[in-house]
């Protein structure tokens, strides 16, 4: 079972698009997982044929545990008398699997298990595993189980769905370990709307502002978390919460490809097809309530990241230009930064090379 985010600990399998015997090529749809942010088409990461299958759909399994097999030509097949509950341990075969994780463990004879994660936080929270009734397999105690148990009766619900739980604990998570700080700035965006209106359709405001920020990502690679790819996360709201995909390596690709690179990976998101790459490899993150009206705010931290953009509406309003009122089109950013990866001086820098480039004549 591969790890398709930092913390998670488990996944469900939702369906094979392949069966015991087929050909498999690597890069082609091989699995689709559930994980506590989203729906995943995972890859398959070889060529070769598929066997030695130890789980079916809804199962819900242990990060790391070999689920199957992809072997080469000449390669022997594993023993067929092993079972579901016997994990196949692979030769020169590739298992579907990522970095392992510690086993779920049990609390006590005769008690349901609970996963080293659950167990952390309810250390940290005060709540009595005893008491918890466990919602994974076998009555396992999760994650969200304990955070329903801390909330008390008042606010948990068990009908909340997931996504919305584990968001929740990501933002809170965030805003408590990260010491955030904030840049705000005004931006003429005469230019934008100007390119905007002769650009294509399917180029938005969004996609302009991705392709600027990429470009000064590149020039501030501390902002980038020092990474050698500019790799950006678009925020994207979807009815149980709140989900960020990435657009990789944003600053080698000219504003239409940013455009249709963007547009492809909303749609997975809203159609519940994402990949494991969309949910990987982020550097810095863009979030964009200019289409509900809003004019300002701040947000949290993607964590890991050392900055996240928040981005208003373009409005027209009154600025001072050479000492007489006009009218102009102007957009609010609000800037957030991680202390712990850069300064107020570094973060100034960032966003005097991002205003430049949203308010070049050509851009």
């Amino acid at each position: 079972m591969p790890a398709l985010g930092m913390a998670q600990e488990t996944g469900k399998l939702v369906r094979w698009f392949k069966g015991e015997g087929d050909v498999v090529t690597k890069g082609e749809p091989l699995m689709e997982v559930e994980t506590d942010k989203a729906t995943v088409e995972v890859e398959a990461p070889a060529s070769g044929i598929l066997t030695g299958l130890t789980a079916a759909g809804d199962d819900d399994i242990a990060v790391g545990r070999p689920i199957a097999l992809i072997l080469a030509a000449g390669e022997s097949m594993p023993d067929p008398t092993r079972t579901s509950s016997a994990p196949v341990k692979p030769t020169s075969a590739v298992a579907a699997a990522a970095s392992p994780t510690a086993p779920v463990q049990a609390i006590g004879s005769g008690r349901p298990s609970a996963s080293p994660k659950a167990r952390r936080l309810a250390e940290e929270r005060g709540v009595d595993l005893s008491r918890v009734v466990g919602s994974g397999p076998g009555g396992a105690i999760l994650e969200e189980d304990v955070l329903q148990a801390a909330a008390g009766p008042a606010t948990a619900s068990a009908t909340e769905p997931a996504l919305w739980r584990a968001m929740a604990e990501n933002v809170t998570r965030s805003w408590k370990e990260a010491p955030h700080f904030f840049v705000f700035r005004e931006v003429d965006a005469g230019s934008m709307v100007e390119e905007r209106r002769g650009a294509r359709e399917a180029v938005t405001y969004t996609d302009l502002l991705l392709r600027c920020v990429a470009q000064a990502l590149a020039r501030h690679p501390r902002m980038n978390c020092l990474a050698p790819n500019v790799n950006i996360g678009l925020a994207v709201a979807v009815p149980d919460g709140l989900i960020v995909p990435v657009i990789h390596g944003v600053d080698r690709m000219p504003v239409e490809e940013i455009a249709a690179r963007r547009k492809e990976v909303v749609e997975r998101v809203r159609a519940g097809r994402l990949r494991a790459a969309d949910l990987s490899g982020g550097t810095f993150t863009v979030s964009n309530l200019g289409m509900y009206d809003v004019d300002l705010f701040t947000a949290i931290l993607t964590e890991g990241q050392a900055g996240i953009l928040a981005v208003g509406r373009i409005a027209d309003r009154v600025v001072a230009r050479e000492g007489s009122a006009v009218v102009r089109p102007t957009l609010l950013l609000s800037l957030s930064c991680d202390h712990r990866m850069v300064d107020g001086a570094r973060a100034a820098e960032f966003i005097k090379t991002l205003v430049g480039l949203l308010e070049a004549r050509s851009m």
